[in-house]
């Protein structure tokens, strides 16, 4: 999947910030993320699904704080981060790490966000981004509208909560895949 052994990506990861630390790195920025922050929320359903995660699931988030897409879909992978204390998500500036940068590389360009998800020990299981289904058809709708919008510009409530949702449903993807894992269910002898 991703040219890296377990290790360099823990290095990677261990390298990377925490949502409000990354935030923080531009704060001429920050307002817009954090008014994205405040105007999501989960569901009592989302939390849940989010209530049932057993298996510690470290996120590595190539991101750029500069780029309208992150801004808007940044929040919502903290949002659901902060629900749930199995889910460690970290932010990583894609310009800072180009080798990763040119792994997770969509139809041949340098996207952000790319969510990597990762085992506890550090073996990539999933890479999704740079746009969810919901947040894709949104944008195809306004076909004559900027292809990435500008940071901190209005975002529909229910195109949010559909791409909340569709964020949502990758995790919940990768929980299930790392509970039934056997090597997992092995080393945990569940």
């Amino acid at each position: 999947m991703l040219p890296f052994e377990p290790a360099e990506i823990e290095s990677l990861f261990r390298r990377a910030l925490p949502a409000d630390a990354y935030i923080d790195t531009d704060p001429t920025r920050a307002a817009a993320w954090r008014r994205h922050l405040a105007a999501c929320a989960l569901s009592d359903q989302q939390r849940a699904v989010l209530s049932t995660f057993i298996r510690r699931m470290p996120v590595l988030v190539l991101s750029g704080i500069w780029c309208g897409d992150c801004v808007q879909q940044g929040p919502l992978l903290q949002r659901i981060a902060d629900a749930c204390d199995r889910i460690d998500l970290r932010f990583v500036e894609r310009d800072s790490a180009p080798r990763l940068q040119h792994a997770v590389r969509i139809n041949g360009g340098d996207r952000v966000p790319v969510a990597i998800f990762l085992a506890e020990d550090f073996e990539p299981v999933s890479v999704f981004g740079d746009r969810t289904l919901h947040r894709y058809r949104a944008i195809a709708a306004r076909s004559l509208g900027p292809s990435c919008p500008l940071p901190g510009a209005p975002l529909d409530a229910d195109e949010a909560a559909a791409t909340l949702q569709d964020w949502l449903n990758e995790f919940e993807r990768v929980h299930l895949l790392l509970r039934l894992s056997p090597r997992l269910r092995a080393r945990h002898g569940d």
